[in-house]
């Protein structure tokens, strides 16, 4: 079971939302590319909210993912994509199925 995990909420500037899950669905490759991020989520949580969220099993794996390039690129586009800057939450899971 991982022990681990990131949320982070997004919120798209207006008429900026198609752009933003075409930004998510566009990162799938690079998080594949990672083996410590056991499970990679890009949610779509209503009209202009989206979310990231993600596993590990050690906090090393964690920091190299927000280190690697998709937390790169999120930062790299916040200003012209969301509305909010992206907040990262950090979990520690309890249990999971």
């Amino acid at each position: 079971m991982p022990k681990l995990a990131l949320y982070v909420p997004l919120k798209a500037k207006p008429g900026k939302e198609r752009d933003v899950a075409n930004f998510l669905t566009s990162a799938l490759p690079l998080v594949q590319a990672e083996p410590g991020t056991l499970t990679w989520y890009a949610i779509e949580e209503g009209p202009g909210a989206y979310a990231i969220f993600d596993t590990f099993d050690t906090e090393e794996d964690r920091q190299a993912h927000l280190d690697g390039k998709v937390a790169a690129a999120l930062m790299d586009k916040a200003e012209e994509l969301f509305s909010e800057p992206p907040q990262i939450h950090k979990f520690t899971l309890l249990a999971a199925k």
